[in-house]
């Protein structure tokens, strides 16, 4: 019980974190990290976004963007099923919606052509490493070791950050 409430714990501080710190919701947009986006005083003007704009056509684009928003709520849902001990779904979630064989569900033949190679290898290096921590799931289904699952789900939030710091779309 410990465990699962430990667990459950840091699942939603990550999914907050990764809420607040995406730009996913308006991946056209500067991210706002600023202090007065965070309820404090401003400190400084914010920074001017630096980050590769990448255009899609609007259909794509919109496209895009669905899928984004549908991986962050599929992270929401892995760590929630995580924090209830659900680890097959999880794993099945990891899998399905953001891995490996995810790729012709998102269309990924369709929007890759529009992207540059940083981002494409972003791009795979996410799906490669949801495929990682569907496998880490599955172990810990078995050793009940958490450690090796928040270290992948760590990993796979930071290639979403890694794309979302250097790419935006328009």
């Amino acid at each position: 019980m410990i465990k699962t409430n430990f667990l459950a714990a840091v699942a939603a501080g990550a999914l907050a974190l990764a809420l607040g710190g995406s730009s996913i919701a308006a991946a056209d947009e500067p991210a706002q990290h600023h202090p007065a986006h965070m309820g404090m005083a401003p400190t400084a003007a914010p920074a001017a976004d630096t980050r590769q704009l990448v255009r899609f056509p609007e259909p794509l684009r919109t496209h895009e963007l669905q899928n984004m928003r549908d991986h962050l709520l599929t992270l929401g849902r892995i760590q929630d099923a995580l924090g209830q001990g659900r680890f097959d779904e999880a794993s099945e979630l990891a899998e399905t919606r953001l891995g490996m064989t995810s790729l012709p569900l998102h269309g990924t033949h369709e929007v890759a052509p529009y992207m540059p190679e940083g981002m494409q290898e972003a791009g795979t290096a996410m799906h490669h490493s949801a495929s990682r921590l569907a496998m880490t799931i599955k172990d810990a289904s078995v050793t009940g070791d958490l450690k090796p699952v928040l270290a992948a789900l760590a990993n796979l939030n930071q290639a979403c950050v890694a794309c979302h710091a250097s790419y935006r779309l328009q």
